[in-house]
C-alpha cells in the first residue's frame, strides 16, 4: 500500500509532486494560518523599530515563570515534519515538552525540553544524527514524523520559579491524509537510581496494544570509579515473564560501540555517545543515544525495556552498580495508550 502524498519522505520521493499543505508555526506566525506571518508591529523600543512591520519583529517569546504555553494548535490531518527550538539552556531540566494527538487529554509525549532533544544532565551537547540534530550554538531539531488525524497539539511548561525570555521555535507540518494504519508518536523520560541489590534500570514498562519502540536516549551518571558499561539491555515482547525476547550484550554494545568506547565520543545517523563529562571534581555524566530506524522492534500486546547498570570487577567478575540514570524512550503505537508513570518533579529532575 502506497502512503499518500504528504507522507513520502527520503530523498527518493523528493520529485514526486503532492497535494499536500505546507504550513510552519513560530513566534511570527503562532497558529500557522495562510498569510498569517510577519504581521506583528514594532513598538518604538523595539528592534525592529527603524524598519516597521514585516520585518523580524516577533522571533520568540518569553516563557512565564511556572507557567505552561501552546507552542501549537493544529487541526488535522495532518504530519509534524520538523521542530526547531532553542533557549537558554536552564529550560533543558526546567522546561517539560507535552504532545497530545487526536484530542487525547493525556499527552502522548512528556519529557524534559533537554532530554527530548538527547541533550541530558542540562548540558548543550553536539547531536548529529537523522531523527535528532543540536547544532551550535543550541539549535535543537527533530525529525521524528508525528502523525495526527483530528488534532495535534504541543505545550511546553515552565516549572521554574523566574521567567524565561528568548524561547525561539518553529514547527513544520504537512495538511495531509493519514492512513489508518500510522501509529502515533510517544516518548516517556524516566530516571532512578539503582542499587547494587538491583542494578537495573526501567526504560519503559505497561505499554500496551500494537506498536514499534524506536529509539533510546541515556543519560547516565557515573557514581563509582572504573568502568561503567558492561550492563545489558533487554526487550520484554507480548508476554514475555522472566526472560526476553532480546537480549544485548553490553551498554556499549546497544549504543553501537565496543571495548568500552576507547575512551572516545561520536555521532552518527542512528547511534551515538556524544557526551563524556569527567571534570576534576565532578562525578562523571555521559550521553548515549540510539534510534532504531532501520531496526524497530515490532510488538503487537505489549512491551518493557530494562538495562542493567554493570561495572568490571578488577578480578573479572561483574560488579552491580549505583548510578544515576535517565531515560527517554521513543515509540510509536496505536491509541489509546496506557497511563504514563507521574513525571519526576522539577527538583527530582536536577542533574548532580
Amino acid at each position: 500500500m502506497s502512503l499518500p502524498e504528504g507522507l513520502n519522505f527520503g530523498l527518493g520521493s523528493l520529485p514526486l509532486l503532492s497535494s499536500a499543505q505546507t504550513r510552519s508555526i513560530s513566534a511570527e506566525n503562532p497558529d500557522g494560518s495562510v498569510g498569517g506571518g510577519a504581521k506583528a508591529e514594532p513598538k518604538p523600543d523595539s528592534a525592529a523599530a527603524w524598519l516597521g512591520k514585516g520585518w523580524k519583529v516577533r522571533p520568540c517569546i518569553t516563557l512565564p515563570a511556572e507557567g505552561t504555553v501552546t507552542l501549537a494548535d493544529i487541526a488535522g490531518p495532518g504530519v509534524i515534519q520538523h521542530i526547531w527550538i532553542t533557549a537558554r539552556e536552564v529550560v533543558y531540566t526546567d522546561a517539560v515538552l507535552r504532545m497530545f494527538w487526536d484530542g487525547e487529554e493525556a499527552p502522548s509525549v512528556e519529557v524534559p525540553l533537554g532530554d527530548f532533544f538527547a541533550c541530558g544532565h542540562g548540558v548543550r551537547t553536539h547531536v548529529n544524527s537523522l531523527p535528532v540534530a543540536v547544532n551550535p550554538v543550541g539549535g535543537f531539531n527533530c525529525y521524528w514524523p508525528m502523525p495526527f488525524v483530528r488534532s495535534a497539539r504541543i505545550t511546553i511548561e515552565n516549572q521554574g520559579h523566574e521567567e524565561v525570555p528568548g524561547f525561539f521555535y518553529q514547527i513544520t507540518y504537512a495538511l495531509t491524509e493519514v492512513p489508518a494504519q500510522a501509529g502515533r508518536f510517544h516518548v516517556q523520560y524516566r530516571r532512578s537510581l539503582t542499587t547494587r541489590q538491583d542494578p537495573q534500570h526501567l526504560i519503559l514498562d505497561g505499554v500496551r496494544g500494537q506498536g514499534h519502540y524506536v529509539g533510546t536516549y541515556l543519560a547516565w551518571t557515573q557514581m563509582s570509579n572504573g568502568w561503567w558499561g558492561e550492563g545489558e539491555i533487554k526487550f520484554y515482547i507480548d508476554g514475555d515473564g522472566e526472560e526476553p525476547t532480546i537480549c544485548g550484550t553490553g551498554t556499549e554494545d546497544y549504543f553501537g560501540g565496543a571495548w568500552g568506547f576507547g575512551g572516545q565520543t561520536y555521532s552518527t545517523a542512528f547511534l551515538g555517545y556524544p557526551l563524556k563529562a569527567a571534570e576534576a571534581g565532578e562525578v562523571p555524566r555521559h550521553g548515549l543515544y540510539r534510534w532504531h530506524v532501520m531496526d524497530p522492534v515490532r510488538f503487537q500486546k505489549d512491551l518493557k525495556v530494562t538495562i542493567q547498570a554493570l561495572g568490571w570487577w578488577p578480578g573479572g567478575k561483574y560488579e552491580p552498580l549505583t548510578d544515576d540514570i535517565a531515560s527517554v524512550a521513543y515509540w510509536y503505537q496505536a491509541e489509546p495508550h496506557a497511563p504514563f508513570p507521574a513525571l519526576p518533579p522539577r527538583r527530582q529532575r536536577f542533574p548532580r
